[in-house]
């Protein structure tokens, strides 16, 4: 079976969010935005190393809807897309405030 580059970087990221959002987010004890800011920076930056593995100097265009474009925009334009209501649900599930504030501080 043959998929293609776009499913397979879809894929790609699909399994590593599905694997923070399902086991590395929950099992941690402070889930401070900052600290989940780090995880997911390194989670992305192994998306793209992957995704470059896979197709650096290859020259395959992506279809990004009416758009093509390279490997590392549709990447992160991607994993953006499929992580930004990922991380709303999960931030809204465990009292995570979007603006870095602390809810034990008086405003």
């Amino acid at each position: 079976m043959v998929v293609s580059p776009e499913l397979q970087i879809l894929i790609l990221v699909g399994v590593i969010l599905a694997v923070a959002y399902l086991g590395i987010f929950p099992t941690l004890r402070d889930k401070a935005l900052h600290r989940l800011m780090v995880i997911d920076f390194t989670l992305c930056a192994l998306a793209l190393i992957v995704a470059g593995g896979w197709f650096w100097g290859t020259g395959v265009r992506f279809t990004l809807l009416f758009y093509e474009t390279n490997w590392v925009i549709f990447t992160l334009v991607s994993y953006g897309i499929i992580e930004i209501p990922l991380f709303l649900r999960f931030a809204k599930a465990y009292g995570i405030r979007l603006d870095g504030g602390d809810d034990d501080r008086p405003e």
